[in-house]
């Protein structure tokens, strides 16, 4: 890839590692954050652990801003070739992954015993719709794959911001994350509006703009993941200057408040609106301000270390999309082994979960890269 020589591999493929690995541990954390009030302690681990890797999406969005941007080629020629290689490993996962659960839950152990961590239906029938109706959307058995989605939907813009960011200068760029930042809180705000007398549009409780026929508020066309890309483009195109002393000073109070209120809002919000679910899940939004403070340490940080290029570490971050595509089903797998062993504390048996998914998943991964069949589907 053309674009890589602009940055030094090395940190970016560390990055690309650490995403990977807080990616599946956060899948690990879901089925004792789904035992709530059933297990106290299952449930505090989970929410306290998963809150700690939710910089694990921003970090791969980030990456590809680092990678990609500015867009070299025409905008045909990007998209057949950025595209092109997500198709093909989106719809054979997508294809895949219920056979390998229907497989797994049916006859190799249809005693599999965690209802909260498999909601949905495993039968022949709803596996054989779900062959198909990926066209639509991902479901439980291909959850990890939202990734694909969005992610194409980066590449369709990124031609077109990459026409503005050839010719904006650095207080254009910034002038845009500050805007960006702003739909950070905007999932708060939105919490908080019906305390000071807010009552929605209709029973619809979107904010500047969004109604029932109209999802497209004031500032969705600078919110999501596209303010990651720029960031990421931003602070390689201009590396922090910071000193080590300053660098720390700024990055560890940042990520710790970030995580103090990812996790302790989780765990509150859940306390008292036991209900809503929909509040539950902004704590954790990628795109809020919370998990924003805990991705930003971590990218400067490593991006400071200036780490050399490695083949070791190239080929591992090579694995990483691959790893990522099939580690879904093994989480279960790996809880359906350790995640009963109570004599062990949550913590050891959730760790022992996501070393099990990873260990499988990597060996998948590396057999499949090594066949020029197979390699089109992990790579």
């Amino acid at each position: 890839m053309e674009q890589k020589m602009k940055v030094n591999i090395g940190w970016v493929d560390l990055l690309r590692i650490i995403a990977c690995l807080l990616v599946i541990l956060s899948h690990c954390c879901d089925p004792f954050v789904a035992q709530f009030d059933a297990d106290r302690v299952s449930f505090l681990s989970g929410a306290f652990t998963g809150s700690l890797v939710r910089p694990c999406v921003p970090l791969f969005a980030m990456m590809t801003g680092v990678l990609l941007l500015p867009v070299q080629t025409s905008m045909a020629d990007f998209y057949r070739k950025r595209i092109g290689r997500i198709v093909i490993p989106l719809a054979f996962w997508s294809m895949m992954l219920p056979v390998l659960f229907f497989i797994y839950l049916n006859y190799i152990n249809p005693a599999s015993g965690n209802p909260s961590l498999l909601p949905g239906d495993h039968t022949l029938q709803a596996s054989l719709q779900k062959l198909y109706t990926f066209i639509f959307n991902f479901n439980f058995d291909t959850i990890p794959l939202w990734y694909l989605y969005m992610l194409i939907g980066l590449y369709l813009i990124m031609p077109v911001i990459s026409a503005w960011l050839n010719t904006a200068g650095r207080q254009d760029i910034r002038l845009f994350l500050y805007i960006w930042g702003i739909t950070l809180v905007l999932p708060y705000i939105k919490m908080a509006a019906p305390l000071l007398g807010y009552k929605g549009n209709y029973g619809n409780m979107g904010l500047l703009g969004i109604c029932d026929w109209n999802s497209y508020g004031t500032f969705y066309y600078f919110s999501g993941f596209i303010g990651y890309l720029v960031l990421a483009y931003y602070l390689v195109k201009y590396p922090l200057t910071w000193s080590r002393r300053r660098m720390l000073a700024i990055c560890i109070p940042m990520f710790t408040a970030g995580y103090l209120i990812t996790s302790l809002g989780f765990v509150l919000t859940q306390r008292y609106f036991p209900a809503n679910y929909a509040n539950l899940e902004i704590v954790w939004y990628f795109a809020g301000i919370n998990v924003f403070m805990m991705t930003f340490p971590v990218f400067v940080l490593v991006q400071r270390m200036n780490i050399p290029a490695s083949p070791v570490l190239s080929r591992l971050a090579s694995l990483t999309f691959g790893i990522y595509l099939c580690h879904f089903v093994f989480v279960q797998i790996g809880y359906d082994i350790f995640g009963s062993m109570e004599t062990l504390p949550v913590i050891v048996r959730l760790l022992a979960i996501a070393g099990f998914s990873i260990l499988v998943s990597y060996l998948i991964a590396r057999i499949m890269s090594a066949s020029r069949i197979t390699r089109r589907f992990v790579s």
